[in-house]
């Protein structure tokens, strides 16, 4: 089973060291200017655009560090937890990391600073013009991110998709049904639906939606009556009285209805295990009605 990823505080801790050495390295050539550093323009030219991506990069990676630190402190989290807000910072480090190495690369070109400016803003508007769907989607994911209304490992609902958060990205939204499967949704459509996040109540609604002939007659009442007999063994998962039929509409020979069961809280399994019931409990009401109604018309 997918399952969201945690976050590796050792990892990250090394990744800034390597991080560190290597811009300490970078250093040490530029200032002490060995012999084959001043001998080979390339090296030298190489070697200071690399410090034009290590030098920000290692500070982004130390403030990210001391951010989500003070974060965790703060909320009394795990070391290892990986919520919105946490994710939502990973995000604009990455956004950052790739400014500058972009930047880097540009460096290596023998442009001054201020083609070096107007060089960038120029591909930054050819990009947003051309990625537009894109930046929306990224934006909406930052959004998201640093939303406290959806969270990652959620069960939400939203339209005919539901199924738990597994991650949010800079341009989809990852959920897993309860058949496992893995449902990407753009960003811009989770940001732009009405979305029903059931992890934020304190229960959980089952609704079954079937219909009846109205020859056999039957109201609201039987069949809650009906079907709260077949959930009795289910107690320690529904509700007291959480079990309702609600008409929906009534057609020239049938009647729609809806039963709605209150769960104490979200349990995939046992709720797949009410909707079977009820499903079956209903499917034998039918079957039974029309034996009922064969052996009436025989006789």
């Amino acid at each position: 089973m997918i399952e969201y990823r945690e976050r590796k505080p050792g990892k990250e801790l090394l990744i800034i060291g390597i991080k560190a050495v290597i811009y300490l390295f970078l250093a040490y050539l530029y200032i002490n200017k060995p012999s084959f550093y001043i001998e080979y323009p390339s090296i030298r030219k190489v070697a200071g655009a690399a410090m034009v991506f290590f030098g920000p990069s290692l500070l982004i990676s130390i403030l990210r560090m001391v951010i989500i630190y003070l974060y965790i402190r703060k909320q009394k989290f795990k070391s290892n937890i990986k919520d919105n807000f946490i994710l939502g910072i990973d995000r604009i480090a990455s956004i950052l990391d790739t400014i500058f190495l972009v930047m880097a690369f540009v460096s290596l070109l023998d442009v001054t600073l201020q083609e070096l400016v107007f060089s960038v803003s120029i591909v930054a508007a050819a990009v947003a013009l051309t990625f537009k769907d894109y930046v929306t989607n990224m934006i909406n994911g930052l959004i998201i991110m640093f939303s406290d209304r959806l969270s990652l490992g959620d069960h939400i609902k939203m339209g005919e998709h539901e199924g738990k958060i597994l991650d949010i990205t800079l341009i989809n939204m990852i959920l897993q049904n309860e058949d496992s499967d893995m449902v990407i949704i753009p960003n811009s459509v989770v940001f732009s639906s009405v979305i029903i996040n059931q992890s934020k109540q304190n229960i959980k609604k089952l609704s079954i939606e079937f219909d009846m002939s109205l020859k056999n007659g039957y109201t609201p009442e039987f069949l809650e009556n009906y079907l709260n007999k077949v959930i009795a063994g289910y107690s320690a998962n529904v509700m007291e009285n959480g079990l309702t039929i609600k008409t929906i509409q009534i057609n020239k020979d049938a009647a729609v209805f809806k039963a709605m069961v209150l769960l104490r809280h979200y349990n995939k399994v046992k709720e797949r295990e009410i909707r079977r019931a009820i499903n079956t409990a209903l499917i034998r009401l039918s079957a039974q009605l029309k034996e009922d109604e064969y052996i009436g018309e025989r006789a």
